[in-house]
């Protein structure tokens, strides 16, 4: 599997095809999005989850408030996109019942710092096609146990279209130190997207998310995966400026290897966002 990562990271760039490249330099830092949530959070088989990395799998139902923070880089030169992103989110709800006990339960707790470069061996005329080259860590705020990834991939994606933001398909390598005394190695595939659409003035429908199929693993940690599915929707609004206002939801499904049913986390509600794309840099040549 890390000889098929190192042919997809640095073989395939050499198969493509010879085009007049578009001589453009762009270097944009775009916010896709900084606000919070108000969120009703429904769970499936919790219960089983519980000693589970993925605070998703393991709240409670219940209402909070999460905030969100995603933001990206965005370097383009000729046929070359190199993205480098922020994602974190956090919701936490604190209980105290009549006997002064107080529980924490988090519904949403994640870090995910991830460097994408990516080559257009094929270059129409409303999008481009070729392969990429992914880093990724995933960590926490404040997870029990805090989860701690490493994930390298490398595949094919097509990306930069007016409505496709992002379509993937690639390998992934994944080392997990989540557990202190588990040290893991996974191999497995991931499917992916990030789609926005105008829908008129003002009114954009956004989505993204990714399906991971675990193939392999280097020694038995229960709760690790067998796969991962998350995907998210939302309906921007702008209500003043860049700040926009409207309705979301989002469904994360996962089975760990040890556990008999599957975990699901389904989340409704309302976003409250700030959202804009900052052109630092436009060059092309003639």
């Amino acid at each position: 599997m890390k000889k098929l990562f190192l042919t997809l990271a640095f073989v395939m760039p050499m198969v493509a095809v010879a085009e007049e490249s578009p001589n453009e330099t762009k270097f944009n830092l775009n916010v896709r999005r900084i606000g919070f949530d108000w969120t009703k959070t429904a769970m499936k088989n919790a219960a089983e989850y519980q000693n589970s990395s993925v605070a998703a799998l393991k709240a409670s139902d219940q209402e909070n408030i999460k905030g969100v923070f995603d933001t990206a880089l965005e370097y383009g030169f000729d046929r070359f996109k190199w993205d480098n992103s922020l994602f974190m989110e956090y919701g936490k709800q604190s209980i105290t019942n009549v006997d002064g006990q107080k529980t924490v339960d988090e519904s949403a707790d994640k870090i995910l710092l991830s460097s994408d470069l990516a080559y257009a061996c094929w270059d129409f005329d409303s999008f481009k096609l070729g392969p990429i080259v992914r880093g990724q860590y995933e960590t926490e705020f404040a997870g029990n146990p805090r989860r701690n990834i490493l994930r390298p991939n490398a595949g094919f994606a097509l990306f930069d279209h007016d409505i496709i933001k992002s379509l993937y398909v690639v390998g992934v390598y994944e080392y997990d130190f989540t557990y202190a005394n588990e040290k893991v190695s996974k191999s497995a595939v991931e499917a992916g997207w990030r789609i926005d659409y105008k829908l008129r003035e003002g009114v954009k429908f956004s989505s993204d998310g990714y399906y991971r199929k675990y193939l392999s693993y280097s020694q038995y940690v229960g709760e690790d995966l067998e796969y991962d599915f998350l995907a998210v929707a939302r309906l921007d609004t702008n209500i003043w400026g860049d700040l926009t206002m409207g309705p979301y939801v989002k469904y994360r499904r996962a089975h760990s290897r040890q556990a008999i049913d599957y975990g699901a986390n389904t989340s409704i509600g309302i976003s409250f966002s700030y959202i804009h794309n900052f052109d630092l840099m436009y060059k092309k040549s003639e």
